[in-house]
């Protein structure tokens, strides 16, 4: 939650708010970078710590972190200090970093084979329910900062919100179960890629490498349509609340395609519904890119306009949780009990690497769209196309992706 609150707080200031044109046009993207790379550097620790420690003590650890790093944002925020700002969303993401493995890598732990498909339906559920009510604050925390109109800016308020999520989160971590540590002879190793780089080796042996790669590649598309989506306060004249209204739709469908595929899926690891998300995905973009965005002649309102883009947003989400469940469930079942942090680490430094490149994409292209941004969509659509083709061609012959549902607890290895 907190995440989503600081870097769309940011973004929203980026584009027409308080730091307007300080970053330059498409200076979200910017803002992209600073929150990526940290995950890039640091995740391949994050999953050696998520090994070597109880996972638990790992995100009570994090919580703990979380709180001073806020009220560095506190200051940033309330002095009018951009790179102040920046600095605490750097710091976020840093501990953010050690988060992800230690969060996902306990699953396995928590529950049975069986159910892992059902428990990352929920967890990425829960996920999206946090990551919507983020982007709906930073939208109407945005508002109150540096009102688009007339109004006193609440200097205090972003600030203030993010050490409340902060405690809050500190509390949900203390009253979490115990879990064992993991490997407690695990050799650290200080080279931030060395880790990537065995990571990678030993799952090039398995079809690991291409089902991380295709989890991964998603993150590129999210990422672009993340950058898309704020910029609808200029092409539909909107409030930034309402422009993360869209957001927040994004993450509910996300939530759901997600709780949707889980429930499918049942106590098996259903890869059917990967093609069929990503068919989604590519209709669901395009639509974004090719329809008007504002429909003046059926209403003199925006909403109408809002509306629409509201439906697409919706598909594109829900398309998204079927692509990504099957995907993580096998990422978690393929991955060696005595490596699985390390794995899921690596794959995480993978996804946070293609939104990395989202971004950089997206302040080189942006310039050349003017006025409609909105028409990126449909490169979105032509790479998901493409991407989707790749790796459907490079799983071809494993039945991973047209066979009857692998269960949870058989070996999907070869």
């Amino acid at each position: 939650m907190n995440d989503n609150i600081i870097k769309g707080v940011l973004t929203f200031m980026v584009i027409d708010g308080a730091w307007a044109g300080e970053l330059g046009k498409g200076g979200q993207g910017i803002v992209g970078i600073f929150f990526t790379i940290p995950f890039i550097l640091l995740s391949g620790y994050a999953g050696q710590v998520a090994d070597r420690y109880s996972k638990r003590s790992v995100l009570l650890g994090v919580k703990i972190a979380e709180v001073p790093i806020a009220i560095v944002a506190l200051i940033g925020f309330w002095s009018g200090n951009l790179w102040i700002t920046l600095a605490s969303l750097i710091m976020l993401t840093c501990q953010s970093a050690f988060f992800g493995p230690a969060k996902y890598g306990m699953i396995p732990e928590l529950v049975e084979d069986s159910d892992l498909s059902r428990a990352n339906g929920t967890i990425n559920m829960m996920t999206n329910v946090a990551v919507i009510i983020g982007t709906l604050a930073a939208g109407f925390v945005s508002d109150a900062y540096s009102p688009q109109g007339v109004g006193t800016p609440l200097v205090w308020l972003p600030g203030f919100i993010l050490v409340v999520v902060a405690l809050h989160g500190l509390v949900a971590a203390m009253l979490m179960t115990d879990l064992e540590p993991g490997d407690r002879d695990l050799k650290w190793d200080w080279n931030p890629l060395s880790t990537y780089i065995d990571a990678v080796r030993e799952m090039s042996k398995t079809r690991l490498l291409m089902v991380m790669m295709a989890w991964g590649y998603f993150y590129l598309l999210a990422g672009i349509a993340l950058f898309i989506v704020p910029e609808y306060t200029v092409v539909l004249n909107v409030s930034r609340a309402e422009a993360s209204v869209l957001l927040g739709v994004m993450g509910i469908a996300i939530g759901i395609g997600c709780a949707v595929a889980g429930l499918i899926s049942g106590h098996r690891i259903e890869t059917r519904l990967i093609p069929i998300g990503a068919l989604g995905l590519i209709v669901f973009f395009a639509l974004l890119a090719l329809v008007p965005p504002s429909l003046p002649d059926m209403a003199p309102m925006v909403r109408v306009g809002l509306s629409s883009i509201a439906l697409f947003i919706f598909g594109a989400g829900f398309s998204a949780g079927f692509y990504i469940v099957p995907l993580q469930s096998l990422l978690q079942k393929m991955s060696p009990d005595d490596e699985r942090g390390r794995f899921l680490g690596t794959a995480n430094a993978c996804s946070f690497t293609f939104l990395t490149i989202a971004a950089i994409i997206y302040s080189v292209i942006r310039p050349a769209f003017g006025e409609t941004p909105q028409r990126i969509f449909l490169i979105c659509s032509i790479l998901m196309l493409a991407g989707s083709a790749y790796f459907f061609w490079r799983l071809r012959g494993t039945g991973l992706l047209i066979g009857k549902g692998i269960p949870d607890d058989s070996t999907v290895n070869q």
